[in-house]
């Protein structure tokens, strides 16, 4: 099993127990799902009938994305100016890095995260936004969105700003 931790932070951001997906060279989608958590009550992710469900969150549980509760990840918000300002910090601590430890992957990062963070840009309302649990402003941001279906919630992840740990 892979665990992904922040480069900058050492938090830990997620796992190859959820589906990962590399896209572009760049960024990875991680699916993810709504589960419903009760106090005292486990919810392994099993999809719950929606009758179940609506019984299980008037009975005082909450309904909570995994990837959030697994990881600890903390909600935070920002708006466009502030998200391109932090974003302009970390890929600039990002690079540094990367040319530290993997030099030759410098170039192709900037131009890969030049055209991704234009795509950001552009559906920035789609997005929430999470850091690690330390809640470091220096670290990465994960980006929660919804597939075309409008119900599907997935993290993107950059990359770069991650390290792989085989536990």
């Amino acid at each position: 099993m892979l665990l992904y931790s922040d480069i900058i932070t050492d938090d830990e951001m997620f796992s190859d127990a959820f589906p990962v997906k590399l896209v572009d060279d760049i960024v990875y989608e991680v699916d993810c799902q709504m589960i419903v958590v009760k106090e005292g009550d486990v919810d392994i992710g099993a999809n719950p009938s929606a009758e179940e469900q609506q019984e299980a969150l008037e009975d005082g549980a909450t309904q909570i994305n995994n990837v959030v509760l697994s990881f600890r990840l903390q909600s935070t918000s920002f708006d466009k100016k502030s998200f391109l300002g932090y974003l302009k910090g970390y890929m600039k601590a990002v690079k540094t890095k990367l040319a530290e430890t993997n030099p030759e992957r410098v170039d192709a990062f900037e131009k890969s995260a030049q055209n991704f963070a234009k795509k950001l840009v552009a559906n920035f309302k789609d997005y929430e936004f999470y850091t690690g649990e330390s809640m470091n402003p220096d670290g990465m941001v994960a980006l929660l969105n919804y597939r075309e279906d409008g119900v599907t919630p997935y993290f993107t992840f950059w990359k770069d700003g991650l390290r792989e740990v085989k536990l």
